[in-house]
Parts: C-alpha cells; structure tokens; sequence
C-alpha cells in the first residue's frame, strides 16, 4: 500500500480524543479546529471521586468521561458516528482490516502502555488513549497518534494487545468512524447550545464532588489530610493530584486553555465579544490551576514547607475565576 501520509493530513493536538475527532472530521471534508471539536462536545468538568480508585488513589478528572467528545460533537453538530467492540481480538483485527481496506481511517481506543512508540518515560497503564489507524502495510498499521509529530508504524500483535488489554476502562477492542459525515455546522446554534450543556455540568452538578462544588471540596479535603495523613502520605496524594492534571489526558490546567481556545475562536467566528472576553477570563483559570500545580509539586517534593492551607486558598481561586466565565457566559 502506498504511504498513508499522502492521503491523510496527520496532525499533532494537546490532547488525544479531540485531537482525533478533528482530524477525522477535516480528512471527510469538515475542517474542525481540535479547540472547537472539544469545546462544542461540551466536555469541560470537574470531578474529584474518593470512591473510585486509580492506582490506589482518588480519581480526579478535569474532563467528562472518555467517550464524551466523541458522542458530544456527534449530538452538537449532527452527524452518524458508528461505534463497535469485540470480544475476540482476531475479530477486531478483521474488522479494523476491512475498513481501512475501504479507504476508511479508524479511530481507535487502546492502552497507552502496551504502544511500542511511545517512550518508556511515558508508558502507564491507562486504557482511555484514543489515535487513529490510517492504514496497513505488510502486516503493520500506520498510526496517527495526536500525542506525536509524525506518523508511526505499529506491528499488528503490540496493537491487539493495546486494543485487548483488560483492567479499568477496557477497550474491548473499540473502533468508531464517522457513517455520514456533517456537510457543514450551524456554529451559531452549536456554539450556544454547547456552551450552555458546560455551564450547567459545572455550575449545576447535583453533588458536592463535581463541578465548581468539587473543586473546592479538594481544596477542603487537602487540608484534612493533613491532620489525618503521615506526611508521607500527604505528598504522595499531592504527587498524584498534580500528575492527574498535568500529565494523564492534558490535566486541569491544559484543558481550560483549551477551552479559552474555544472561546476565541467562537468569538471571532460569531463576531461576539462576550465569547471572547470570556475566553480571557478562562486563559487567567489555567494560569491559577498552574499556581496551584506549582506549589503542589514542590511541596509534594519537599522544595517548599506544606502549606495546605495555602493550597486551598488556590483551589478556591481556582473555583471563583472558573464561576465568573459562567457568569459572563450565562448572558449569551
């Protein structure tokens, strides 16, 4: 088979489900930026979850769920997304064969840690890591992975077992590919609609966990664990709150930027100020979830004496700044 760079637009984005969608979307004819593909799936949140463990810590999700801006951007914008699963690897592999033999480039999730190209620095074991397959050469696949530059090439049998592998959100061999892709989107009524949906996930979330609630609830429950941890312990549950924002799945910080992105590309579409002073509002958010990273982490590395009170106070900022973008945004 030729090289499938000649015939898709492979493309590096911050981070990987949105990253996905828009290339998919632009390589059938709908041109998508990654921070409009994320903001119109209305896929900004907050979730802090002491029930649900991740490697023996609290989830903690700056994002709704893997699989929200997939099935969000396919509500917004109206189009047909197909989604399959396996329960055999073999028949995953043949369907996966069949549609990339029909010209049909492949969204796929897959574990992170059984990807050949991705550094070891990098490996962990998370389920949830969305790329595309864009085509198959001599028994490999060609792999458009947003977290890269460039393209990649995959051996069959390391990508059945990233497909296959089992644990917390398996993939179960999940592919999607849009059926009838959108012709062209009302962004007035989109943009809206969406902004709308975000709104009410964080302002309006019914329990104390979620949305603008649960971040100050984490702020809360830091200081708590001062009076109930070992110091040890404490540094290790600040270790993993700042690697849950900054590093699996872009984190807090990075995914407010996004949507700021959003926000003043909408703005400048739809000649609106209000998007755009909002997007202002949110770009000063992810500068105070970086504070908060920062200090987090040297005190998670004793490079600075713990200060929880000090970090609830950030995560409390944090929580006003993010209230007054929906306060402003409430007006549109």
């Amino acid at each position: 088979m030729t090289l499938p760079a000649q015939s898709f637009g492979h493309r590096q984005s911050a981070h990987c489900e949105s990253g996905v969608m828009s290339a998919l979307l632009t390589h059938h004819g709908c041109s998508l930026s990654e921070p409009m593909a994320f903001g119109l799936s209305a896929s900004l949140a907050f979730a802090y979850l002491p029930v649900i463990k991740l490697a023996g810590q609290p989830l903690i999700s700056y994002r709704m769920p893997p699989g929200s801006i997939r099935r969000g951007l396919s509500k917004r914008i109206g189009f047909r997304m197909k989604t399959e699963r396996f329960r055999h690897a073999a028949e995953g592999t043949r369907r996966l064969d069949a549609l990339l033999d029909q010209g049909q480039p492949v969204g796929i999730q897959a574990s992170a840690f059984w990807l050949p190209y991705f550094p070891p620095e990098m490996r962990f074991h998370f389920n949830a890591h969305n790329l595309l397959v864009v085509g198959r050469e001599n028994g490999n696949y060609w792999v458009s992975d947003p977290v890269f530059e460039t393209m990649h090439m995959c051996a069959q049998k390391d990508l059945e077992k990233a497909r296959f592998t089992g644990g917390a959100l398996a993939p179960q061999g999940l592919l999607y590919y849009p059926v009838v892709p959108p012709l062209s989107i009302d962004y007035p009524k989109a943009v809206r609609e969406a902004v709308i949906r975000n709104m009410r996930i964080m302002t309006a979330a019914p329990l104390p966990v979620l949305g603008l609630h649960g971040i100050r609830y984490l702020g809360r429950n830091i200081m708590a664990r001062e009076r109930r941890d070992t110091p040890h312990r404490l540094r290790l549950f600040l270790a993993h709150v700042i690697r849950m924002q900054e590093e699996i799945g872009t984190g807090g910080a990075g995914f407010r930027f996004l949507y700021a992105c959003f926000l003043q590309e909408a703005g400048e579409l739809l000649h609106n100020d209000l998007l755009l002073d909002a997007s202002d509002r949110m770009t000063q958010t992810g500068d105070l979830w970086r504070e908060f990273a920062l200090h987090a982490s040297k005190m998670s590395k004793e490079r600075e004496p713990m200060d929880t009170a000090l970090l609830n106070r950030l995560l409390r900022a944090c929580a006003e700044q993010e209230q007054s973008v929906w306060r402003r945004l409430k007006d549109l």
